[in-house]
């Protein structure tokens, strides 16, 4: 499967960062194709509500920043998995906003699975994120293959890692 995994932490080599990099590996390993998309370092702004795309726009939106570049790969991607830090109780503003401009082409093409990888430093913070993306599933019409959270005593760890692969395996 085409699998686009948009790793949204702001740290290179932070926790989120691992994680997105092991479900890739274990993607890999399984004969997956994975892209992974830094989009916490991409200037992606968020929607204007302008709704250019649904009138004029024909499905494309108005503005012109690194979501262009996100646009095909969305399109290709039968698998997407969605990686963010949790600071607040809900999904980071460098996911949130490549998450808002889909909304001028509604849904991902071939998109069939969706996975979610959190992480946070403190326990009890992830039902949000996680509401919005079953959410998303719903709306997308994407069958969940699963959550992996990890707070900080499971940050880079066999165990958390284990689980990603587990996840995987529901491909």
């Amino acid at each position: 499967m085409n699998i686009l995994i948009l790793q949204a932490s702001p740290r290179k080599n932070g926790n989120t960062a691992w994680m997105a990099e092991e479900y890739k590996k274990a993607a890999e390993a399984a004969g997956h194709q994975a892209t992974i998309v830094d989009v916490a370092h991409k200037k992606i702004a968020g929607c204007l509500a302008c709704e250019y795309c649904h009138t004029k726009g024909n499905g494309a939106c108005i503005q012109k920043d690194d979501m262009q570049d996100l646009y095909p790969l969305m399109a290709e991607a039968e698998v997407l998995v969605l990686a963010a830090p949790i600071y607040y109780f809900a999904l980071n503003a460098q996911l949130q906003a490549p998450i808002d401009r889909m909304y001028c082409v509604m849904k991902p093409a071939k998109l069939q699975k969706m996975a979610l990888l959190i992480s946070s430093h403190s326990p009890g913070v992830y039902e949000s994120a996680k509401a919005e993306y079953r959410d998303l599933c719903g709306f997308w019409g994407a069958t969940d293959t699963g959550t992996v959270t990890a707070m900080a005593s499971e940050q880079k760890t066999d165990e958390t890692k284990a689980k990603i692969a587990a996840i995987v395996g529901n491909l």
